[in-house]
C-alpha cells in the first residue's frame, strides 16, 4: 500500500523490516528478504534519499528508519490535496458537460446520447445511482444491454431499490426469457405482462428517464443508436404516467417453489391447480401456444385443450376475458 506515497514495491518491503528492526545493515535486510545485498544497499540508499532512513552516524553501512509518522504522513497529506483537486477538476468537467449536451438538445430537460456503448453505460449508471425505484419497459430483442449481463439490477435490489418491470408478449418469444424473469422476480424483482408495450423505457427514481430513440423495426448499427436522457419536466411526468398506465393492466407474473412463472395466490375453492396455473400464468404473459407448449413440454394442441378448459371454468367465452378473470380472482 506504501506505493500510493511514491514508494515502489521494493522500497516498501525494506522500509518495513527497516522500522521492524530499527537500524540494519544491507546484510541484515538481505538476510530477511529474498534481496541480495547488493540490491538491499541501493534500495536503502533510495529510502535515504526520500527521507525514510538515515545512515548511522558511527557507520556508513547501518541505516535507522524515519518514523513513519514522520516521513510518510506529509506525504499522505499531500497526496490527499492532490486527490482533492482532481475530483473538483472532475466535477468542473462534468458540470461543463452537462451544460454542453443540454445546450445542444432541445434544452436543458432532455440529453441526446449516441452510441450503443453510451447508452448501455448510462443504464450502468442509472441503476447504481438509484436510491428508491426502478419502473422499466422491456421489449423483445435487446438494443444496448442484455438481460443476463445487467448485474446492475441485482446490486440494487440487494440495496433495496424497489424494481418494477413491465415485459411484453413478444419479449417471450426468447427461448431463454422465461429464465430471466424467473431470476428477476425471485432476486425481488416485481414483474407484470402486457400484449404490447410502445417504447423502451427505464427511470429511476422518478426523476431521470432514458429512453432509445429509434422507432420499433428500424435498423441501426450499435454507433448510430441514439437515446434521450429525460430530467424533470413535464415529459418526464408523462413518461412516468405512461408507465402507471401499462402497470395497472399489467398481469402480475409470480415464480412458484419449482422456479417456474405461475406462484400461488389467494384461491377460491373453484381455481385452477398445478400445471394449469402454470400455464395460465405464460398465457396472460403473453406468450405464443408454441412457446407455452415448449415450456410445459406438452404439444400445442394440449395447451389449446386446457385453455379451452380454463375458459370454462371461468365462464368465459374469450382468452382476454380469461387474463381478467384469472388477475380479478387471483388465480395467477
Amino acid at each position: 500500500m506504501l506505493e500510493t506515497v511514491g514508494l515502489t514495491a521494493d522500497e516498501s518491503e525494506v522500509y518495513r523490516l527497516l522500522v521492524a528492526t530499527g537500524t540494519a545493515s544491507a546484510q541484515d535486510i538481505s538476510g530477511r528478504s529474498d534481496l541480495d545485498v547488493v540490491s538491499a544497499r541501493l534500495l536503502l540508499r533510495a529510502l535515504e534519499h526520500k527521507g525514510l532512513a538515515s545512515v548511522a552516524e558511527d557507520s556508513p553501512e547501518w541505516f535507522t528508519a524515519v518514523p513513519p509518522q514522520v516521513a510518510l504522513m506529509p506525504r499522505l497529506q499531500r497526496h490527499f490535496d492532490a486527490l482533492e483537486q482532481t475530483r473538483a477538476a472532475v466535477h468542473e468537467l462534468a458540470e461543463t458537460h452537462r451544460r454542453s449536451a443540454w445546450a445542444r438538445s432541445t434544452g436543458e430537460a432532455v440529453e441526446i446520447i449516441t452510441g450503443a456503448a453510451a447508452l448501455r453505460q448510462h443504464l450502468r449508471q442509472l441503476q447504481h445511482g438509484a436510491g428508491r425505484e426502478m419502473m422499466w419497459f422491456v421489449k423483445a430483442q435487446y438494443v444496448a444491454m442484455s438481460p443476463e449481463s445487467n448485474q446492475e439490477e441485482f446490486d440494487a435490489l440487494d440495496r433495496g431499490v424497489l424494481y418494477r418491470a413491465l415485459y411484453e408478449q413478444a419479449y417471450f418469444d426468447d427461448p431463454d426469457a422465461v429464465d430471466y424473469v424467473v431470476k428477476g422476480v425471485c432476486a425481488g424483482e416485481v414483474a407484470r405482462a402486457v400484449p404490447l408495450l410502445p417504447l423502451r423505457m427505464a427511470i429511476a427514481d422518478r426523476s431521470v428517464a432514458i429512453l432509445p430513440l429509434a422507432a420499433s423495426g428500424t435498423s441501426r448499427t450499435p454507433r448510430e443508436l441514439q437515446a434521450a436522457v429525460i430530467r424533470e419536466s413535464s415529459l418526464l411526468d408523462a413518461l412516468i404516467a405512461l408507465f402507471e398506465h401499462h402497470w395497472e393492466i399489467g398481469a402480475p407474473l409470480r415464480v412458484t417453489e419449482e422456479g417456474q412463472i405461475g406462484g400461488a395466490g389467494t384461491t377460491d375453492a373453484a381455481s385452477p391447480v398445478g400445471e394449469d396455473r402454470h400455464l395460465l400464468s405464460l398465457m396472460v404473459a403473453g406468450m405464443t401456444d408454441e412457446a407455452i407448449a415448449g415450456q410445459l413440454r406438452v404439444s400445442k394442441r394440449t395447451v389449446q385443450r386446457r385453455i379451452q378448459g380454463l375458459m370454462s371454468l371461468a365462464g368465459v367465452a374469450t382468452r382476454m376475458q380469461l387474463g381478467w378473470h384469472a388477475a380479478r380472482r387471483d388465480w395467477l
